[in-house]
């Protein structure tokens, strides 16, 4: 061990390469699902709301992953837990890649969810075997990698899988993933166990907490008809009050608690839980909404775009994804992470008001998209580091998986609110819905963005380097 510890360079030159390259590669699988869901909706017979429960429902599985994926990389070392989620990973791609409807499709994007567990486990890795101010860059270096790769799957999906088949464009990625767990497994030096114990996991816990996910994504997509059914709302209502309360009193008592209730209590980690869900439903509201208006063709409104057509609108979303992650590291440093959030806040609420007022031009789709990605990269990746940084080494996995949870949290929440708007705001006898079901997407997501900045004014500065 002290003479893996003794090889920084080996670590920055080879193995946090290999590790960025896997970042890109789960990026680019997690996001090709976004650009092309018109197209899957067609092919799979979906309906708006069934498309939106495919764009989340990996984002649910990442929830529950990421806390258990966290804690065992604390306790057992983050090699050796990223290798075995990548393995369920690749499985989960080439379940997709065969997918022939959409149950099997569901499958696959549930497994590829473990993906999200891999930036808390490769932090533990770069921690342990870099000094601070390396790891720090590296950090930031890896997570805008991993947005980068979003972006980049955004762009290719459409092509991909137009020229070939919607089947192609989860393989490509995917054996991508496979080849750089490989290279990373053979770079990376192993870290020892941080805190051995005797205690279980907390299945109690991932119960109650997957009762939650499944009874708040039942009441966001009820909302809207709230008034016709009002005894089934009330009583979700009142289920998820019974499974918040049961899944705080279980994780109290808990001898290992999948969540840690006394360090989310800390400010500075519940304040940042909070401005990333906000920054993250904004995203998530954009990243379904805007290529559902580039396909439609209303009266007035939508373009009435292909799959490839809508990854070239996205490319400088893509642009800006894949320098947000390494210029919200550089300025969080800097500037101090209150600064970063807070001009992240006020750019994603500036481009969705922007998109629910003026969306007519390609063009306003087109910079609207951009400023959200690289709102959302500057704010993810500023929250992720400086809580990496302030929070002792054995606790860097937990720590960053509540961040990375509220992350794929309010990714949930903002796809499905996006899909249920669509799916209330359909005609009957219509297939498209009506301009102001997109523009109330848009309003709604930017009113959330603008009133986060009251908690970003209570936030501290972070320190400055």
């Amino acid at each position: 061990m002290t003479t893996t510890l003794a090889s920084p360079a080996r670590m920055e030159k080879a193995a946090v390469a290999a590790l960025g390259m896997l970042a890109v590669s789960t990026g680019a699988l997690e996001s090709v699902v976004a650009p092309t869901l018109p197209l899957l909706q067609r092919e799979l017979d979906m309906s708006p709301s069934e498309g939106a429960l495919l764009n989340i429902v990996l984002a649910i599985t990442g929830t529950l992953i990421t806390p258990f994926a966290g804690k065992l990389g604390d306790r057992y070392g983050g090699k050796r837990v990223l290798i075995r989620l990548m393995a369920v990973v690749s499985a989960g791609g080439l379940v997709s890649a065969v997918a022939p409807n959409l149950p099997v499709l569901l499958l696959g994007q549930i497994l590829q969810g473990a993906m999200v567990g891999a930036l808390p486990l490769s932090f533990i890795v770069v921690r342990t075997h870099l000094p601070s101010g390396a790891s720090k860059a590296a950090i930031g270096l890896v997570s805008g990698m991993f947005v980068g790769g979003s972006m980049a799957g955004l762009l290719a999906a459409g092509p991909v899988a137009e020229a070939f088949s919607r089947h192609w464009m989860f393989a490509v990625p995917t054996f991508a993933v496979i080849g750089f767990t490989l290279l990373v497994n053979r770079l990376m030096p192993s870290d020892p166990p941080g805190r051995p114990d005797d205690a279980g996991l907390d299945w109690p816990g991932l119960f109650l907490l997957s009762g939650i996910l499944v009874t708040l994504l039942l009441v966001v997509a009820l909302a809207p008809e709230a008034g016709s059914q009002p005894f089934v709302f009330v009583a979700l209502i009142a289920l998820l009050a019974a499974f918040v309360a049961g899944w705080t009193a279980v994780e109290r008592r808990s001898a290992a608690p999948m969540v840690d209730l006394r360090m989310l209590a800390r400010p500075v980690i519940w304040k940042s839980c909070v401005v990333t869900f906000v920054i993250c439903l904004g995203t998530a509201t954009g990243v379904y909404l805007v290529p559902q208006l580039l396909d439609v063709s209303g009266d007035g409104y939508g373009f009435g775009l292909g799959a490839t057509e809508i990854g070239f609108v996205l490319l400088p979303g893509a642009v800006a994804a894949t320098l947000a992650g390494p210029l919200g590291g550089i300025w969080e440093r800097r500037f101090g992470s209150r600064a970063v959030v807070a001009t992240a806040a006020l750019l994603m609420a500036a481009a969705l008001l922007a998109l629910a007022a003026a969306h007519s031009e390609i063009w306003h789709i087109a910079v609207g998209k951009a400023l959200i990605a690289l709102a959302n990269g500057l704010c993810v990746t500023a929250m992720v580091t400086s809580i990496a940084s302030s929070v002792d080494e054995g606790d860097t996995g937990i720590a960053t998986s509540l961040v990375l949870v509220t992350r794929v949290l309010g990714f949930a929440v903002g796809g499905m609110l996006g899909g249920t708007l669509l799916t209330s705001g359909t005609l009957p006898g219509s297939e498209v819905p009506t301009e102001s079901a997109f523009s109330a997407g848009f309003l709604i997501a930017g009113v959330v963005a603008v009133l986060s900045l009251l908690v970003v004014r209570t936030m501290s500065k972070g320190v400055k380097e």
